[in-house]
Order: C-alpha cells, then structure tokens, then sequence
C-alpha cells in the first residue's frame, strides 16, 4: 500500500481532531525560494497543528467563471507569473490531487453548482505556501475556484457548506492579501516593513473586525471607506479571507501571525482559527 492509498483510506476514517483554518498573506512569488520571516511563519504554523489527510485550497489566483474544483490525480506545478529568476520557474510542487475529496466537496455545495476540473492544477497562490507547510509534497492538494461574477457574500456562504470537511482531517487555506494594491507598490521598499497611511488604516479596521465576530463589516468592504477602496482595488486576494471566516466556529480562537507590511500598499497578515 502506497502513501497515497493510506491517506484515502485514513481521510474516509474521518478526524478525532476538527482541523484548523488557515488564511495565508502570500505576497511575492518570491517568498517560495527566499528565506525570511514571512516563510519562517508559514513553516512554525505547519509544525503547530495537526498533519492533515488533506488541503483544500482557495487561491486569489484562480478565478473562474462559476464555482470548481480540481479533481485530477496529479495536479501540475503552475508558473502563473513573469519576470522572475529561473529558480522560481525550476520550482515543483509534486502534490497528489484527491479527486475523491473534490467530488465531497462538489457534494456539499448545494448552493451553487460546482464543476470538476481536470485542466489546472496548483498555482503560485497555493504552492509557493503549502510548499513551506508540507515541503515533502505528501499530502493531497485540490484547489476551488473563485467565481468573479458573484458578491462577497455568496463567497462567505459558499464557505459555510464546507465546514464538515474540517471534521474529516481536511486543512482548508484561503490564500491572498488582506491589502493588495500592486499599482501603488513603492518597489525600493519592498523587501523592508513599509505602509502607507491608508494601508495601516485598512489592516488594522480589518484585524479589529476579524478579531471583534464583526463579519458583516468585512462582507460589505465596499462601503468602508477610502482606505479600503485603496486596499482592495479588485476583490480577488481579499475573498480568500472570507472563506476561512466563514468557517470560524462561535468559540475558536483566531491568532494573527506574519502581521506585517511590505513595499507600502502590501500585508502579509496571516491568520489561523482553531478550537480553543
């Protein structure tokens, strides 16, 4: 029997533990070779929580019309980026799929109609993180889609259907930024801890929400204000956080990590729920 096989096998078991949620600032694809803080806190959470049988990832990076999820056997590494060094490029993920979980999740989703894809893969949204938590690739990665014709709300509901995968030892990660303005980047400061005014306004209203149950706040971003608009001039890195918010039980805790920002209009800010 194949490791592959014990996973199916010990992920059907279902889990004594409810597994944590996780929300990921990814930042430069960069950070999937570099050493630095921000990896170094990738790396710490991994250790800190349970192993998963599984990791359902949602990538800013895969935007879709309509709502899917991987369901191939063995996701390719995707390149989804230009104009960085050849050693990003080298960079494979070797991940299995898990086609049994993606047609679980398919399953649970009654909401909205979900479709199985068999042409993605893993992008840098999903990779160059999951990559620190798990470097030896031996735990099964499907990735579901953002579909950029809906609201935040049905993202944030959407996410609710999915919570019993935490029972069944399924890691689900959001990955994005929680302020992402790539045509405001001051790019001489992007390797130090740097923020424009708007950009700390923004994150720190969006940890006070986060922390204070004040979801409604962050679903209706839109109406908060200029330095939100700042933060999220397109919504794509912001909803993965509505995902891992809306599985947020009334009594886990939340614990903020990787809090910092970088080349001004850019934060790291990572966040793990679990059980208290």
């Amino acid at each position: 029997m194949n490791l592959k096989d014990l996973n199916k096998m010990t992920s059907n078991l279902g889990n004594t533990v409810k597994m944590p949620v996780l929300f990921l600032g990814h930042g430069s694809p960069m950070n999937a070779i570099e050493e630095n803080e921000f990896v170094q806190g990738f790396r710490k959470v991994g250790k800190d929580i349970p192993k998963p049988h599984a990791i359902l990832c949602i990538s800013a990076h895969w935007e879709t019309r309509g709502t899917f999820v991987t369901a191939m056997q063995n996701p390719r590494t995707i390149h989804d980026f230009g104009g960085f060094p050849q050693a990003l490029f080298d960079v494979q993920y070797p991940a299995p799929g898990d086609p049994e979980l993606a047609q679980e999740t398919q399953k649970l989703i009654t909401k909205a109609h979900v479709g199985l894809d068999d042409n993605w893969g893993l992008d840098h949204g999903a990779w160059s993180v999951i990559k620190h938590l798990y470097p030896n690739a031996d735990i099964p990665v499907i990735q579901m889609s953002i579909d950029y014709s809906q609201p935040a709300r049905y993202h944030y509901e959407l996410a609710k259907q999915i919570n019993s995968l935490r029972q069944k030892g399924v890691l689900i990660i959001g990955s994005g930024n929680m302020v992402h303005n790539l045509r405001m980047v001051a790019w001489n400061k992007l390797n130090e801890e740097f923020a424009f005014d708007w950009a700390t306004e923004a994150n720190e209203k969006m940890k006070s929400h986060i922390l204070s149950g004040d979801h409604q706040k962050l679903i209706d971003f839109k109406s908060q204000g200029k330095a939100f608009d700042l933060a999220i001039p397109t919504p794509e890195h912001y909803l993965p956080l509505l995902y891992a918010l809306a599985l947020r039980g009334g009594k886990e805790k939340i614990t903020l990590f990787n809090d910092k920002p970088v080349g001004g209009s850019l934060t790291m800010t990572s966040l793990k729920i679990e059980e208290a």
